[in-house]
């Protein structure tokens, strides 16, 4: 059978290094107080679609023999808010606010496929959700938590240190529409496409929404500024922008900006052109890419929503962002540079002498695995050196002989000693499959 672009599936070798960095960035969640859920892979197209330009990438899931009356008009969710936004209306009586929660698991997007964007793709997703109201230091919050999480990654697996860009929908709102902009919104979905198409073609898409040519010039000339929060006073007093929303925005985007640098000096600039596409967004926006991996794209973005989740009588405003594990990971896992140093969790092959003896095997294994030592019984009891080969080609590092009172055998230097099963342990490296990390200055290929 051919195989389907997009799709990305890796040797286990591969996936064990996939599940240490999805590993790595649970556990950073989860020192910040932030909880598991799972939501359901399908949401209604009506919700799917009303959320920005995503539309037309939205896989539609019906059942193969439905008919035209069929009303279970299903999309699989290409991201984690707006399917956790439904999450919180549906169980918001059992929720206790502010609600943290943490997410990690697949999303779909039928988009072409290339290197780093994918039809099938993981992301993990850290969210905060209040009740009617929710603090501004909820969106430094879930910031600095994700940098935390890349800080690990790049300490532990290598990956390039991140640069974040943040911007505030407040502040570009306010200036658009203080531009004379009729739809601010459809303006900022334009601008968002500035790094993909060009400021050439986003002119030509702001004129036909009948933005006026110098007011064209201003948005373009804004979009090009990257500053520091000082740099951003200068900029609104040089574009003369003011009103209680340019203030506001000013305000959030200058407290992120102090509190990231202050944690992680040198990693982050106040970006102008960073707009987020969906519409959603209410506030802060942000997004981090990999210093010196620039052509990789947006790595991790987010920001916050005031209107995402409302059942009409309560508001339920909340601010997230999103890291891509598979628009990371799987070029490196795809490349063989990112892959675990055996191909089975295993540390220990117990040989069988024969069939007979298999309990005994059997045996071993038990107060091995009751140690917490990952192990298996060879699957017969061929002669001692097929079944030595058997986990050389599994990258097993150690053959058990014998009884519970037994020998044990590193296959690497033909060493050979008395063991217990009851308190023998193999190093630390050697107990679980160890990931080697990125050469530091690795380019990205």
């Amino acid at each position: 059978m051919a195989s389907l672009s997009g799709f990305p599936e890796f040797l286990p070798a591969g996936r064990m290094a996939e599940t240490r960095a999805i590993d790595i960035v649970r556990q950073v969640f989860e020192l910040h107080g932030f909880t598991g859920i799972q939501t359901r892979s399908v949401e209604p197209l009506s919700e799917l679609s009303r959320k920005g330009e995503i539309t037309k990438e939205v896989y539609v899931v019906r059942r193969l023999h439905a008919d035209d009356n069929d009303k279970d008009a299903l999309g699989l969710h290409y991201d984690l808010t707006v399917p956790f936004a439904r999450y919180v209306l549906d169980h918001a009586g059992h929720l206790d606010f502010p609600f943290r929660r943490y997410q990690i698991q697949p999303a779909w997007r039928g988009e072409r496929p290339q290197e780093g964007r994918y039809r099938e793709f993981w992301q993990a997703d850290i969210d905060v959700v209040g009740q009617d109201e929710l603090s501004f230091h909820h969106d430094v919050d879930v910031v600095l938590v994700m940098l935390e999480a890349c800080d690990r990654l790049h300490t532990e697996l290598g990956v390039p240190p991140v640069l974040v860009r943040l911007n505030n929908r407040k502040l570009i709102e306010g200036f658009y529409t203080g531009l004379g902009v009729a739809d601010p919104l459809a303006a900022i979905q334009v601008v968002d496409k500035l790094a993909k198409i060009g400021p050439e073609a986003v002119s030509t898409m702001l004129a036909e929404q009948g933005i006026h040519t110098s007011a064209i010039e201003q948005i373009l000339a804004f979009a090009a500024t990257q500053t520091d929060d000082a740099g951003l006073s200068a900029l609104v007093a040089k574009f003369g922008l003011s009103g209680p929303l340019i203030d506001q925005g000013v305000n959030e985007v200058s407290q992120l900006y102090a509190a990231v640098q202050a944690r992680f000096p040198g990693q982050v600039v106040i970006d102008c052109q960073i707009a987020r596409g969906l519409d959603y967004y209410t506030g802060s926006v942000f997004e981090l890419e990999l210093q010196g991996w620039e052509a990789l794209g947006t790595i991790s973005a987010g920001g916050r929503y005031d209107s995402l989740a409302t059942d009409g009588k309560k508001k339920y405003p909340g601010v997230g962002i999103s890291f891509g594990l598979s628009r990371v990971f799987a070029p490196l896992i795809a490349q063989g540079r990112l892959k675990a140093s055996r191909s089975v969790p295993s540390a220990v092959l117990v040989a069988v002498d024969s069939p007979e003896t298999r309990p005994m095997a059997d045996e071993v294994a038990r107060a091995l695995r009751a140690r917490g030592i990952a192990c298996e019984v060879s699957p017969n009891a061929a002669k001692y050196g097929k079944q030595i080969r058997f986990a050389d080609r599994r990258g097993i590092p150690y053959v058990w002989f014998g009884s519970i009172h037994g020998t044990v055998k590193d296959i690497r230097s033909g060493e050979q000693v008395d063991a217990d099963a009851a308190s023998w342990t193999p190093p630390a490296d050697d107990l679980t499959p160890q990931i080697t990390p990125l050469a530091a200055g690795e380019p990205l290929i």
